[in-house]
């Protein structure tokens, strides 16, 4: 929640749709129920990126709205197969570019 502009964070489960940790949100913002929507976005990208052949992997995915970015980043270690973090900015204190990395640092971190 240190990110310039966040409104929440969460930890999710992309097999089961299970949010497993959350911080920020509130009555404006179900953080719980935009992560368990997000997964079906990253079960699609993933899976056309299958079907597809394609040797690359999900580094993030951008959601612009509006006013909010979402950024949904699949974790790659093993520990961390099958779950993403989900961040939502308000648009216009964010920067984008700064945000994305201080989510790559935060997976680089998490010890699962």
């Amino acid at each position: 929640m240190n990110i310039d502009g966040a409104i929440a964070v969460a930890l999710v489960d992309y097999t089961s749709g299970m949010t497993l940790g959350t911080l920020g949100g509130g009555p404006d913002f179900d953080i719980t129920v935009a992560a368990a929507g997000n997964t079906d976005v990253v079960r699609a990208k993933l899976r056309t990126i299958d079907m597809l052949g394609l040797p690359d992997k999900v580094e993030d995915i951008l959601i612009t709205l509006d006013t909010q970015y979402h950024i949904i980043r699949p974790l790659g270690s093993l520990g961390g197969r099958g779950l993403f973090l989900y961040l939502a900015l308000v648009k216009t204190r964010a920067n984008l570019a700064l945000a994305r990395h201080q989510l790559r640092q935060i997976e680089e971190g998490l010890e699962l």
